[in-house]
């Protein structure tokens, strides 16, 4: 068994998880070869890792970026990735009900049934779970720019974003043989149901269906943006609208932020997306 620890997720110190996890595992007669990330080659190292030792299962103790490292290093191998959240962004987690003690993702992270999960590509790049266009990904901008992280620096970002907010943008939006054009403030691209803050912006998603949403959310004043913090993103609103496919296009008329999985990845004015053939095996409650 292979596990994975990124060391600086969530700025959290990860030695007594460790140390925890690497009891757990002795007491089940296992001894699981350690790799802990530094920012420099990982996925190639993972991959050498993996391809010397051909683990069934590989323990992730990170976040969304570490999941969709270990990932990329396995695909398209017969692998189940048993997850422990300690990441800064853990919106996987969260959709598969996994925020739960480290105990119980212990027994679930070695043990427990896998589910078989779609994987989105968008430009060239693997999502796990969601992405987006506008002013989210302008907030997580300005949250990786700025000096206070943590739930702190998330809610001032959050407001810092809104006050200073920035102009719509025209998209032109293909789509099931279908082409729109519509003035938003934010388009999402969601394999999911939730954000890591347990938001949920796509009600009716799943993970295994072969589909993706694209939710479109034409306006975003007070109301609706308090709206969607506390989880009652208004379906029924004229300004949102949401389109299930398995491909789509999307030209902007000016570049906008944008963001995979909770990593800001610059301005752009043109996505292409699609579901990928490969999915990935997750340990699941």
């Amino acid at each position: 068994m292979l596990l994975v620890v990124n060391p600086v997720s969530g700025a959290i110190d990860k030695s007594s998880f460790i140390d925890a996890i690497t009891l757990f595992a002795a007491g089940k007669n296992w001894n699981p070869i350690l790799y802990t990330t530094s920012g420099k080659g990982d996925v190639s190292k993972i991959k050498a890792l993996y391809e010397e030792h051909q683990p069934e299962r590989i323990v992730v103790a990170g976040g969304d970026g570490t999941i969709k490292m270990v990932a990329e290093a396995t695909e398209g191998q017969d692998v189940v990735l048993g997850i422990l959240p300690l990441g800064s962004s853990n919106g996987l987690a969260v959709d598969l009900d996994l925020m739960k003690s480290l105990d119980e993702n212990l027994e679930i992270a070695f043990h427990n049934d896998c589910m078989e999960l779609d994987t989105i590509v968008v430009n060239n790049q693997k999502c796990l779970h969601l992405s987006d266009l506008g002013l989210n990904a302008n907030l997580i901008k300005n949250y990786e720019e700025g000096d206070l992280h943590g739930k702190w620096g998330y809610l001032l970002q959050a407001f810092n974003t809104l006050i200073n907010l920035e102009d719509p943008f025209t998209a032109t939006i293909t789509a099931n043989n279908q082409t729109v054009e519509c003035v938003a403030r934010m388009i999402v691209i969601a394999n999911s149901k939730k954000y890591g803050t347990g938001i949920v912006i796509n009600p009716d998603g799943s993970m295994n269906d072969g589909k993706f949403e694209l939710v479109i959310l034409k306006n975003l004043d007070l109301i609706v943006f308090g709206k969607i913090i506390t989880g009652n993103i208004p379906l029924n609103y004229e300004d949102v609208e949401i389109v299930s496919t398995d491909r789509a296009s999307i030209r902007t008329n000016f570049p906008v932020s944008f963001q995979v999985d909770g990593e800001y990845c610059g301005d752009v004015n043109r996505l292409e997306i699609s579901i990928s053939p490969s999915k990935i095996k997750v340990a699941i409650p």
